[in-house]
């Protein structure tokens, strides 16, 4: 079922930042390596690190997502977890208070004994506790020989064979119901790593995972620049299409008003942060995403230029020679990464 949650209020998001930096290095000294999400010195690149490793020696994956975890997590489940570590008393009051306050809908009060608050600051770290037991301690308990990695509700174990993934499944649809969670049916999936050794058919080669695809891609060889085909992550369909549409919405070619040094200072922070998340594995699948925002700009000077109008091959030479004269004006620009203009 799914649970309504109330919206912190700014001195109640006050009161969760200071109650949070209070018991998050306790909590996280618990936590164990393979939980990567909302921690502090972990990262969303390392789960996708050590995944991508782990793909090349296991030849099956299950890849399983939490339906609404924040919506659905047990009061009574979460706060015997959250007294086992957390000894001050003034901040066990407190996630008591902000977990079971009554939510308000069309003027009646609703009691809650499910969810964390919508948009808290403490809401990651109760959640990353309760599947902590739910699901990590469970792993190691129950299947130590088997990798995993969990990114907040986003998770992934490693299997030998299909079989094994398929009981996998079944065992840990009846944790989550145990611990008052549902798997998501669609959002879970048997994932079969073929590439150019593993060459089994299978409905499932591909799955996503912190905005990156695993599946069979041509890649080259560090050793002797060979093309072999390899099971590898690169940036996703739905994080391209999540990018291409932040670059359109920023309305660039109709800024002919602003200068194109104004331009590149609204789009390289973005930039930067694309390629930095992006382009750690597989840079080249950026390519699509690069020459889109260079067809922009193109677009831009048709627009900004009178010589330009009607001449989109003008306006592609203008701006080839300005990466010459300017390299560094554009980041894409600047680390080589230059794209098409036509």
């Amino acid at each position: 079922m799914h649970y309504e949650t109330t919206v912190p209020t700014v001195g109640d998001r006050i009161a969760q930042m200071v109650v949070k930096q209070l018991i998050e290095p306790d909590l996280d000294s618990v936590f164990l390596p393979d939980s990567y999400g909302y921690r502090p010195r972990k990262s969303a690149l390392d789960a996708v690190g050590v995944t991508r490793e782990r793909c090349w020696k296991y030849d099956w994956v299950l890849e399983f997502d939490i339906r609404g975890l924040f919506d659905n997590l047990p009061h009574d489940l979460l706060l015997k977890a959250v007294r086992k570590h957390v000894k001050c008393k003034w901040a066990l009051i407190y996630i008591e208070r902000w977990l079971t306050a009554p939510m308000e809908k069309d003027g009646i009060l609703i009691e809650r004994t499910r969810g964390t608050p919508q948009g808290g600051v403490v809401s990651p770290v109760l959640s990353n506790l309760f599947l902590h037991y739910t699901f990590d301690l469970w792993m190691t308990r129950t299947h130590p020989d088997l990798p995993w990695c969990r990114y907040a509700d986003d998770g992934l174990v490693h299997c030998r064979s299909e079989l094994e993934a398929q009981a996998l499944k079944v065992e840990l649809q009846a944790r989550l119901a145990e611990c008052g969670l549902e798997m998501h049916p669609t959002k879970t999936k048997i994932v079969y790593c073929k590439d150019g050794k593993r060459q089994r058919r299978y409905p499932n080669v591909t799955f996503d995972f912190l905005g990156y695809q695993f599946r069979p891609r041509m890649v080259r060889s560090s050793r002797n620049n060979q093309l072999f085909c390899s099971f590898t992550p690169a940036v996703s369909p739905a994080a391209l299409k999540s990018i291409r549409s932040t670059v359109r919405d920023l309305n660039i070619r109709q800024l002919t008003q602003r200068p194109l040094a104004e331009i590149a200072m609204q789009l390289n922070p973005l930039l930067r942060g694309w390629i930095g998340y992006y382009g750690r594995y597989n840079r080249a699948e950026l390519e699509p995403i690069l020459r889109h925002v260079n067809l922009t700009l193109v677009g831009w000077a048709m627009r900004k230029f009178k010589r330009f109008q009607g001449r989109k091959v003008g306006a592609a030479h203008f701006l080839e020679k300005l990466v010459q004269t300017q390299p560094g004006l554009f980041e894409h620009w600047r680390i080589g990464m230059i794209g098409a203009f036509a």
